[in-house]
């Protein structure tokens, strides 16, 4: 027998801490936690100029919030004008990527509307996804979103809410040259620019500092402990349809005996159904007869 020592299967999954680009999550939101780093990424996207930002939770450590939607970083800033930004990264082509939008608007107007605030309190506000895919397949750098009428485009809802999705392999636009070097530097190329080449120092010296390791480790514990939580309730719910179908079937079982004029004794004697089910049922079929079996069935096991 071999004495060579075997180290454990690591999920490709998960990568180790050394590992991260600033296309992960972890990494991105480290890097942008600087404000020397956020504040021209803003900048470079929208093509204006920001005096300064403040970030809504400014810690050393990126803010988790977890619950039983999901496990996500929190990089939410406003300027000195007011105007508030949520600031992104997707590297996972997903079909529901319109959805995390609207949902990630949701979760920033909610944390901008104190409680029992007006609505005209709501910030002008941006959203912006950096995509290393074309999820909309028009290879354009940047599709800005905003809430058009679709009978007159010359008309807008003027709610001051904006969606900004870029696309690090676009080829179509016209875009800042240095953001097309972020976009590149995104997809694993070297940088080239002078603010791409200072983002690429920021994830070498998060790399060397342990206070962002151990959050890290805390981060990924985090995702794990989530989806050991979503599997228990997945198996479950499982179970629970499992009973639901079974009760469903027995249910159905019982109405053909009656159909078939079985005694009400015999009925529930043998499939150990009460009174009253018995007494449902056959007020069921003479009201409905038209109703399959397992139509009446539904109605009375429900879903």
């Amino acid at each position: 027998m071999s004495d060579k020592k075997h180290s454990p299967r690591r999920s490709k999954k998960y990568k180790k801490f050394e590992e991260l680009t600033i296309a992960d999550d972890y990494m991105f939101g480290a890097v942008m936690s600087d404000s020397k780093q956020c504040k021209p990424l803003l900048e470079y996207v929208l093509g204006i100029k920001i005096a300064r930002i403040r970030y809504l939770e400014k810690q050393k450590t990126i803010a988790l919030e977890y619950d039983a939607k999901s496990v996500r970083l929190d990089l939410c800033v406003i300027d000195d004008k007011g105007v508030a930004y949520d600031v992104e990264i997707q590297t996972c082509s997903k079909e529901n990527l319109p959805k995390r939008i609207r949902f990630y608007q949701g979760v920033l107007d909610l944390n901008l509307l104190d409680r029992g605030g007006d609505y005209d309190e709501l910030n002008k506000s941006y959203i912006i996804f950096f995509c290393t895919f074309d999820f909309f397949k028009k290879g354009r750098y940047v599709y800005t979103f905003k809430r058009q009428c679709q009978e007159d485009p010359s008309v807008y809802l003027g709610d001051e809410s904006t969606v900004v999705v870029l696309n690090a392999k676009g080829k179509i636009g016209e875009v800042d040259e240095t953001l097309k070097d972020v976009l590149r530097y995104m997809t694993g190329k070297a940088p080239e620019s002078k603010y791409a080449i200072n983002l690429d120092d920021a994830v070498d010296k998060i790399r060397n500092d342990q206070e962002w390791r151990i959050g890290y480790m805390n981060y990924m514990l985090t995702l794990r402990e989530h989806e050991v939580a979503a599997k228990k309730e997945g198996r479950k719910e499982g179970r629970k349809e499992g009973r639901k179908e079974g009760k469903l079937e027995h249910a159905v079982s019982c109405i053909r005996l009656l159909r078939n004029e079985v005694s009400d004794e015999l009925l529930m004697k043998t499939q150990n159904f009460d009174r009253v089910t018995y007494d449902k049922i056959c007020e069921l079929i003479d009201v409905h007869p038209e109703w399959s079996d397992r139509t009446i069935a539904f109605k009375i096991i429900g879903r």
